[in-house]
């Protein structure tokens, strides 16, 4: 296997902003003829050649998202393909829809499963979920575009996940980062040895106590950072110092709430625009924080490099790999009379992300009547703290994350 995935990995700084100044132009004058674009329809295309001048530009918020494909169906006329054009059509919470192609690596995944070592004679079991969302199928467009074959396990039955990955003779994992540990336990107690030897994790935090748990176990395991939106933005090298960016895509960090960019270094909200020409997505706000690093990876890929997921730009977390939204927790609140407030609350067990709903109510019990809603609004089971009214702090926090990423 060659060191990278391509030429485009190793470009000097002068290459890689003569192609932005190529492309980027294109990107925004495709962007201008499509109906949800309005806010670009006086922008001059050609003279936005450059990071820097992409800044002149709004930022399209996931909220604008949502409004969009209420006016334009599906995708709010975000796309220069019909619906009918795409392979798929995937539904994340919101609800939001998100379009999908099969050609040659169309999420830039492969780009990442390169730099994990995954490649021709690997067996990828990927357990990202393939029902609705496009986590799966985003890895698997992936994992073709690197030769692997894939095992297309998907979430849960985990005795049948341990028992496929002995049986098939997987070398390869792709899923969240702590459902890895949950088949090599299950294995472990079955009596069945396992060949998985490379991981590809996202969708939630990898802590350094898990990766080291994984090496430990013989398992060399990398992160990537993506969303149902963008596809790949960022990832992982064995260098393991920060996050390359994807070759793809071109990220800014900026003041939260706001499109101005930070000063070099300084933690800001990450704003992607893509060059996807199916989907182009200009200066996207994910509503995540992150930093620029300084220089280049030691791997000898030359792109910027963020240092990876740190925190929230809003209340919005992700826990077990879905997003939970302060709007879901209004939703919960307002199918009960008897509620007053509620706070999610993210934390750990262990390895285990773990969610806890402290509810507000003056109703007796032990909660247990609110978990069908929980389920419904949230997309999650969690445990459940009633509380007295008046207890939850009056600091207009809905969703707390208690985890460290130390």
């Amino acid at each position: 296997m060659s060191t990278y995935f391509d030429t485009a990995e190793t470009r000097s700084a002068d290459e890689r902003a003569a192609a932005i100044s190529r492309d980027l132009p294109m990107q925004i004058e495709a962007a201008q003829s499509l109906p949800g674009y309005g806010a670009l329809r006086d922008v001059e295309a050609h003279t936005i050649t450059s990071v820097a001048a992409l800044a002149r530009l709004p930022v399209l918020r996931k909220s604008d998202l949502v409004s969009a494909q209420k006016s334009v169906a599906p995708f709010g006329g975000l796309t220069t393909l019909p619906v009918s054009g795409f392979a798929h059509v995937f539904q994340s919470p919101g609800p939001i829809y998100e379009p999908g192609g099969n050609g040659h690596d169309w999420w830039r995944m492969g780009r990442f499963l390169h730099a994990c070592g995954i490649g021709k004679g690997d067996i990828v079991q990927n357990c990202f979920g393939y029902h609705l969302t496009p986590a799966g199928m985003i890895f698997e467009n992936g994992a073709r575009a690197v030769g692997a074959a894939v095992l297309p396990a998907g979430t849960g039955q985990t005795e049948l996940q341990a028992q496929a990955a002995h049986d098939v003779g997987v070398t390869a994992y792709a899923g969240t980062p702590d459902y890895l540990k949950v088949i090599l336990d299950k294995a472990e107690a079955m009596g069945l040895a396992l060949k998985i030897s490379r991981a590809a994790v996202g969708g939630g935090a990898l802590f350094p106590s898990l990766r080291q748990e994984y090496a430990d176990r013989g398992i060399a395991c990398l992160q990537s950072y993506a969303t149902a939106d963008l596809g790949n933005i960022a990832y992982e090298s064995s260098a393991m110092e920060g996050l390359i960016v994807d070759e793809g895509v071109i990220v800014e960090i900026v003041t939260p709430g706001t499109g101005n960019p930070v000063q070099p270094g300084e933690v800001g909200e990450v704003v992607v625009t893509t060059l996807n020409p199916d989907y182009p997505l200009i200066r996207f706000a994910t509503g995540d924080l992150s930093a620029a690093m300084e220089g280049s990876s030691p791997c000898g890929r030359t792109n910027m490099r963020i240092k990876g997921w740190m925190g929230r730009a809003d209340q919005t977390t992700k826990i077990k790999g879905m997003f939970v939204r302060p709007e879901q927790v209004a939703a919960l609140v307002a199918k009960h009379d008897e509620i007053s407030k509620a706070r999610v609350i993210a934390d750990r067990d262990g390895e285990m992300d773990i969610m806890i709903v402290r509810i507000e109510t003056a109703s007796a019990g032990d909660g247990a009547q609110f978990q069908a809603s929980i389920v419904d609004a949230l997309k999650l089971k969690g445990k459940i703290e009633i509380v007295p009214p008046g207890s939850l702090p009056n600091d207009g926090k809905v969703i707390e994350d208690l985890r460290s990423y130390d």
